[in-house]
């Protein structure tokens, strides 16, 4: 209990710090490009267009009862997300070796100024999600104002695992190369673009194995289907957040103090 309510005095205390890493991530992103913070919003359209065209007339993919638009973006814009935030925290603890070594950091300010970094960019790409919602005729409902818990349970969890990844870079640099697999796997194991219904019974008994499809179907269930998400959906995705976080911590914590011999 000592060690959580340290962790939430430090957090306090290099608030200030936490605030230009987000901001340094900001400039450094953005720098000399024409139009910036823009393409937060471009780009999931763009992804969304080239992927709907793709699965839509080679693949003939289509989700019965709903527009595919909204669903292919809703499932692209959280899925997006965890891999970016997971990827960028991976190595943000290498990335800032040398100013670990000059003072003392709680370390995991690295990986979380990523996830929240990630997370403002999340924020805007909502604006082309919902405005997909809105030009495509699914419409808003009363439900919507249950949807920051969906990312709420998708923050939780993008932290723990990108806490367990940063500690494993530090030990084993060819994990960034072993990861990138590890995405492209999750990113077919996550029904995004195809729906889950259309596979054998005993597929989708694995593929519901993954977090990261009851989180996307938490959303969806709210956006296409405007229904409130059962019980049920709301233990098994806070329950995947809080477990992966409390994992990532203590994964984190029993490992920090050796970074410093892996520089």
């Amino acid at each position: 209990m000592q060690t959580y309510r340290n962790i939430f005095v430090n957090l306090k205390r290099y608030s200030f710090l936490l605030e230009q890493l987000i901001s340094r991530d900001f400039k450094v992103k953005y720098k000399r490009s024409v139009l910036g913070v823009l393409w937060s919003l471009l780009n999931p359209i763009l992804m969304m267009c080239v992927m709907a065209i793709v699965f839509t007339n080679v693949f003939r993919f289509s989700t019965p009862g709903v527009n595919y638009l909204t669903y292919l973006l809703t499932g692209l814009t959280y899925f997006n997300y965890f891999s970016e935030a997971s990827n960028l925290s991976m190595s943000s603890v290498v990335a800032n070796f040398s100013l670990i070594n000059k003072i003392y950091i709680p370390k995991y300010i690295f990986p979380l100024s990523k996830c929240l970094f990630v997370g403002i960019n999340f924020l805007l790409t909502l604006i082309p999600l919902y405005a997909v919602i809105i030009l495509t005729g699914t419409g808003l409902n009363m439900y919507h104002l249950v949807l920051p818990f969906s990312f709420l349970f998708l923050f939780m969890f993008t932290l723990g695992i990108s806490l367990i990844l940063s500690t494993i870079a530090v030990f084993l640099r060819d994990m960034f190369y072993i990861y990138g697999i590890v995405i492209q796997i999750l990113t077919y194991m996550t029904p995004i673009m195809y729906d889950i219904n259309m596979l054998d019974s005993r597929l989708q008994i694995l593929l519901k194995l993954n977090p990261l499809y009851h989180i996307v179907t938490f959303a969806r269930t709210i956006i296409l289907y405007h229904e409130m998400p059962s019980i049920r959906a709301f233990i098994i995705c806070a329950g995947s957040g809080i477990v992966s976080l409390l994992i990532g911590m203590l994964v984190f914590k029993k490992n920090q103090d050796k970074f410093i011999y892996y520089v």
